[in-house]
């Protein structure tokens, strides 16, 4: 709708995490993983990760029908225990294209 055409979460870390991948997941099955696979531990102060909506569409998701979102690490498709650490997140919101 009015051609919006990114996802952005804004999070930061903390550099006591454990290195772990971080990812978000739309109606529990399209996954998009932050280009930085160490983010939840490298990256410390409040960062915007803009998510083209494609990478989901593409994946099958119908963008005008999203029932859930998941922020995760690691692999959800191979999900362990352990890991530690803080991440904040926040300001999850959906942008038109810049002018």
């Amino acid at each position: 709708v009015n051609g919006v055409d990114t996802l952005t979460i804004w999070f930061q870390g903390t550099a006591g995490n454990a290195a772990e991948n971080l990812y978000v997941a739309l109606n529990g099955n399209a996954i998009v993983n932050h280009d930085n696979p160490n983010a939840a531990a490298e990256i410390t102060s409040w960062t915007a990760w803009n998510i083209d909506l494609q990478a989901f569409a593409d994946q099958g998701v119908d963008l005008t029908n999203v029932n859930s979102i998941t922020l995760g690490f690691g692999n959800r498709a191979n999900p362990t225990t352990g890991g530690s650490g803080v991440l904040y997140f926040d300001d999850i919101r959906l942008y038109p294209p810049a002018p």
